[in-house]
């Protein structure tokens, strides 16, 4: 379909992350826009997401820096301070900033914040959004696609985005037959009250463990754990906090607190880790998948929110320089394959060396943190830094 600068009709299949940030792109950029969210109240569990400074330039992007910024906490210099499991020093690392230093290195927010901000900004723009609302089937035709909807209504649109998450029904829909794959890996998060005199984003390496901390508010913080967890476990929600405590038992020094209190009224939540990684093409016709639905990451670089981001970024940007549909949805997943597939890489190594070391290797991990973390970092954002480079129309 030629476009050829004219405002397309686009229907937005969930409002996580990815849908708002899609919403919020393609609005500006002069699309009419209507988000389906299969909630009926928006409800986003509770623990906190960093973002590093690739994801807070795309917020910049978006007109959603500064209250996002408001609403977290920036941690100072980007500083990540190593610590072994009985709470002694390793070493310290620090991410890089962006924009000359104006947009800070690491930024933790409380998830429902973000979407606060987002939702905030998606009503500002006029973006209807219907809830309790799913699509239950797509059809495409010569001049646009219909997409039928669970209140009975059909409607027509030139594109369908899916940014349904990592068990996506459009996924399915549109014939891409992938399946989350369980890594083997479980993360245990938790929300507190921050002391003001934590301020860094901490790092906590156990054998074949990891616990961290990470201020998200002026007065709060959230701490997550990960270690291998079988496939299949389930845990009831009201066990979450106790399970937590003694899962991790043996960390001390900054985690102590955080664990001794955990209780039967505290926000605990736990997660089994999967993830996505589909091949190109990402896009079948006039549907398009972004963020989780195409490539879910593990959480260990703390990139899955960015990647959303900037997914959102970027098919606005391919939209806007390509004048043909199917030629700008092609262009688009080829800008951003290689950037996600190297994010999900090298985080899935991170996490599976952690959680396959024994209790013999902790001296012989310490010597080479200290030697190679923050060349590894710096290497991390400098290909990362390339691969978005590159992402040009």
């Amino acid at each position: 379909m030629q476009m050829q600068g004219r405002a397309l009709n686009i229907l937005i299949i969930g409002g996580g992350i990815a849908g708002c940030c899609a919403a919020i792109a393609l609005g500006q950029a002069g699309h009419r826009v209507r988000i389906v969210e299969k909630q009926s109240e928006w409800r986003f569990q509770s623990s906190g997401i960093f973002v590093y400074a690739n994801g807070l330039e795309s917020l910049g992007k978006l007109g959603l820096l500064d209250d996002i910024l408001a609403a977290g906490f920036a941690v100072p210099d980007g500083r990540n301070a190593y610590y072994d499991h009985r709470g002694r020093p390793i070493v310290e690392t620090f991410y890089p900033t962006a924009d000359g230093g104006t947009i800070p290195a690491i930024l933790g927010i409380k998830r429902a914040e973000m979407h606060r901000v987002m939702a905030a900004r998606v009503a500002a723009l006029g973006v209807p959004i219907s809830l309790g609302t799913t699509v239950t089937n797509l059809q495409e035709q010569t001049d646009g696609i219909t997409a039928v909807l669970s209140d009975g209504s059909n409607e027509m649109v030139d594109l369908v985005v899916g940014a349904d998450g990592l068990r996506s029904a459009t996924r399915a829909m549109i014939g891409i037959d992938v399946a989350p794959r369980y890594t083997g890996v479980g993360v245990w998060r938790s929300v507190h009250r921050r002391p003001p005199e934590l301020t860094d984003k901490i790092m906590m390496m156990g054998p074949a463990k990891r616990f961290g901390i990470m201020p998200i508010s002026d007065d709060r913080l959230y701490t997550f754990g990960t270690m291998a967890e079988p496939a299949g476990s389930y845990y009831a929600p009201a066990d979450w906090p106790q399970l937590m405590r003694a899962r991790f038992a043996e960390f001390e020094g900054p985690a102590a607190p955080f664990l001794a209190e955990l209780n039967a009224e505290s926000e605990v939540l736990y997660t089994a880790v999967e993830e996505v990684a589909l091949p190109l093409h990402w896009h079948r016709g006039r549907v398009q998948l972004i963020g989780d639905a195409a490539h879910a990451s593990t959480p260990f670089m703390g990139q899955g929110g960015a990647m959303a981001m900037e997914d959102a970024v970027v098919l606005a940007e391919a939209l806007a320089a390509v004048p043909d549909l199917e030629a700008a949805l092609t262009a688009f997943g080829q800008a951003r394959f290689p950037v996600c597939e190297f994010v999900q890489n090298v985080s899935r190594a991170v996490g599976e060396d952690g959680a396959r070391e024994t209790s013999g290797d902790e001296e012989a991990r310490h010597a080479a943190l200290r030697e190679t973390a923050q060349a590894k970092v710096d290497g991390f954002y400098m290909r990362l830094a390339e691969l978005r480079a590159s992402a040009r129309f």
